[in-house]
């Protein structure tokens, strides 16, 4: 009965559970009343004022009120949204050369006889692509790569799949410079791009080494005693004609890629030192799309309908931002935005600051498995967990940090992506979480002491 009741639970889709949440939220304002708290203005970002609370008159919003935020948080955040569809649409051209494919076919043959070679750099590689652009959803084709060479190395499927998806998640949850997550959530928190980047790169470090010690143990293992892998699909009889194809990393294949790093540096010196923003980082990868489409061949039609597909592939995501935005205006139109952070900072204030990072944290996570969109839950979130930082007396940076550990460990686990990964490879949703278990464990245990560290040197620049 449980399992059925989970099983209806994560079908449920993520704009039913939003307009849910928007229900709610409008009933809210007939419930809570409404209040505000003064605001000043420091260095260009609005301040609250911890002690100028006050309540006002209740201002409850009505049907056609809760019809109209749908489209002013679209509004509102339209910037974001065709920020993510243009680097969807990016990636997308960048998909249609064929060079990160043949990049990975090409390494993977030349690793294929140092296996112990084979774990760390691929999951460098998928970690960096996670860390620098977000790269998660676009790994799963690479699956149907990796599952079957580990098994004909003498490994399993279960090394396959977490090479691509572990590495990927480190790579998601560490954020470097991650702009559907940090960027977005950066933005809205009124922080500089990418601020804080030296701390990012040393929990990426961190829990990359982590990641890499455990599947690589598990390999040996298998490698020693074949019994103890788990092979969903595949068997070595099986795979071992899997790698006569006639792929081939060509040169215009690496200079796609060294165009690709340099959008990259391009990127972090400009917002380093010219104080670039999302319009000037969609701008470069238009820019990087066109081209890596000339160097691919690819004719204008086909650069357009390849960043049409791109674009396509993260309309959901898009729209989910604009949606959750719209429960940020109920909440701002109908006055009870800061009565909830009023009431919020009521029941923790007596904590310790340390203690109420780890609580964001705990939160971030929980509502993850809710809204499995991180720029959609960073626009949700965020505009409440930037003030609620400031009048518990924790750097909104840190608040920011509290956001992507939340948002990113659990990728991992709950319904989508990782579990549609598992299952191509064979292996069952139960077999994972139970394999992955004891990673789980270390990668909140390091969040938590980062968050604790944040707080403690005052992680900003604020």
């Amino acid at each position: 009965m449980k399992q059925k009741a989970l099983s209806r639970l994560t079908e449920i889709n993520v704009f039913v559970l939003l307009l849910g949440i928007l229900a709610v939220c409008v009933l809210f304002t007939y419930l809570i009343p409404a209040g505000e708290y003064a605001r000043i203005d420091v260095n260009g970002r609005s301040i609250v004022q911890a002690d100028s609370f006050q309540y006002t008159a209740s201002s409850p919003i009505g049907f056609m009120g809760f019809l109209n935020s749908i489209h002013t948080g679209m509004v509102d955040s339209a910037s974001i949204m065709f920020f993510v569809l243009i680097i969807g649409g990016s990636y997308g051209i960048l998909s249609a050369t064929g060079a990160m494919e043949a990049f990975i076919y090409s390494l993977t043959k030349k690793l294929g006889n140092k296996e112990k070679w084979l774990i760390p750099s691929m999951m460098l590689f998928f970690a960096a692509g996670g860390s620098l652009i977000g790269m998660f959803e676009e790994t799963l084709p690479y699956i149907a790569i990796l599952v079957p060479l580990c098994v004909a190395l003498g490994f399993d499927a279960m090394t396959g799949a977490a090479i691509v998806l572990v590495g990927a998640s480190v790579g998601f949850t560490s954020a470097i410079m991650n702009p559907f997550t940090i960027g977005i959530a950066q933005g809205i928190a009124e922080l500089p791009p990418f601020s804080g980047i030296g701390f990012r790169i040393g929990v990426f470090v961190v829990m990359y080494v982590v990641a890499v010690i455990f599947v690589y143990r598990h390999a040996m293992k298998v490698k020693k005693n074949p019994e103890l892998g788990i092979y969903g699909f595949y068997n070595r009889e099986s795979v071992r004609d899997m790698f006569g194809g006639n792929v081939v990393f060509e040169q215009r294949h690496k200079l796609i890629l060294a165009c690709f790093l340099l959008n990259l540096v391009t990127i972090a010196v400009g917002v380093i030192e010219f104080g670039w923003y999302i319009t000037e980082i969609a701008g470069l990868f238009i820019l990087l799309g066109v081209i890596v489409g000339l160097i691919g061949r690819l004719s204008a039609n086909e650069m357009v309908d390849a960043f049409m597909k791109g674009a396509s592939s993260l309309l959901a995501g898009a729209m989910i931002i604009g949606v959750a935005r719209a429960i940020v205006v109920v909440l701002n139109d109908g006055q009870i935005m800061d009565t909830i952070l009023y009431y919020s900072a009521a029941v923790i204030q007596d904590l310790p600051p340390s203690l109420t990072a780890v609580g964001m944290l705990g939160f971030q996570t929980v509502l993850s498995f809710i809204i499995p969109s991180g720029s959609g839950m960073a626009a949700l979130t965020m505009p409440i967990m930037t003030p609620l930082s400031e009048l518990v007396g924790i750097t909104r940076q840190t608040a920011v940090l509290a956001f992507q550990f939340g948002d990113g460990i659990s990728n991992i686990v709950i319904p989508g992506i990782a579990v549609a990964g598992v299952g191509m490879a064979g292996i069952s949703y139960l077999s994972w979480i139970r394999w992955l278990f004891p990673l789980l464990l270390m990668q909140y245990g390091i969040a938590v002491v980062a968050v604790i560290l944040a707080h403690a040197i005052g992680y900003g620049p604020f």
